[in-house]
């Protein structure tokens, strides 16, 4: 099982492909941006758990690439260590002042820069920023980003639920079903990259669980991307038998079992023009009404 997703922004080839092959073999994914640029783009296109980012940058430098992150509702919760030759007191101030999580000079020692990584990942896990699983923001920072539309002009809420999934869980393992929340997390993070804002939001709330907070003028457009492109890569995680019988089937006694139907994913859509919001409560109970409402009519 992987151990997460690592994103190394690194300009110098030969530390780059070093680190891809050290930490692969660690048993972690990892993606690789040569520029600052580039590491913008792969961040919001495949949410990395952790990146490991330089700060001489070619087109504009680490600390840049930090406060961009950082201000982004959708990147702000990534933990970031710092990797350069720049080891004066000041510039690991400006470093950790722009909410960096730890900073190591070069030449460094790969084994203290995996303990780090280790740490800054499940530090993360532990203060319930992120779902281990999707690498998604969860807990505390979704209520907070849902109190912040109470006063926020103009919005889109789309809540997102994958139906069937505890059936689908009970029927392949809790293995397979971790699979199928993390292929479901990677094209939430495409179909936004494709038609979203790098201002939008992406939560995971939990079991089969989404949130999507946009603009209303895009909102239409990624809960149809969003289906269309589940219903197609879900599929992936059926066998042939189930899925040209069109249900799951779990045993039951000597009877002919239960049947479960395949998943769907139910949208419910909520903005900022439907009615004046009081609180989180509201908020909350306004979405799961509309995608209760989508899941019966779908």
């Amino acid at each position: 099982m992987k151990k997460g997703r690592i994103l190394v922004v690194e300009d110098d080839s030969d530390i780059g492909n070093m680190l891809r092959i050290y930490f692969t073999g660690q048993g972690y994914d990892v993606d690789l941006a040569a520029t600052g640029s580039d590491a913008l783009t792969s961040t919001h296109a495949n949410m990395p758990d952790l990146i490991v980012l330089d700060i001489l940058l070619p087109d504009m430098d680490g600390y840049s690439v930090c406060q961009e992150l950082r201000a982004s509702s959708r990147t702000h919760h990534i933990p970031i260590i710092f990797l350069t030759q720049k080891d004066s007191r000041s510039d690991r101030i400006a470093g950790l002042e722009l909410g960096a999580d730890d900073y190591i000079t070069k030449p460094f020692d790969i084994e203290e820069l995996k303990l780090r990584v280790q740490n800054a990942i499940a530090r993360a896990a532990r203060e319930s920023l992120i779902d281990p699983r999707t690498g998604l923001p969860t807990g505390a920072i979704i209520q907070e980003k849902l109190r912040e539309l109470v006063t926020k002009k103009e919005w889109a809420l789309l809540y997102c639920r994958l139906e069937q999934f505890e059936g689908f869980k009970e029927v392949y393992s809790f293995v397979t079903g971790d699979e199928s929340l993390r292929m479901t997390a990677a094209m939430f993070c495409e179909v936004l990259a494709e038609y979203g804002d790098e201002k939008d939001f992406l939560g995971h709330a939990g079991g089969g669980d989404f949130i999507v907070i946009t603009v209303p003028a895009a909102a239409d457009t990624i809960s149809e991307q969003l289906k269309q492109n589940f219903n197609d890569r879900i599929k992936e995680h059926y066998s042939k038998e189930d899925l040209d019988r069109g249900h799951l089937v779990v045993p039951q006694g000597s009877g002919d079992g239960i049947q479960i139907p395949l998943m769907t994913m139910s949208i419910g859509r909520l903005d900022s023009t439907a009615k004046k919001f009081n609180d989180l409560r509201e908020i909350t109970e306004a979405a799961m009404e509309a995608q209760r409402m989508d899941a019966t009519t779908s």
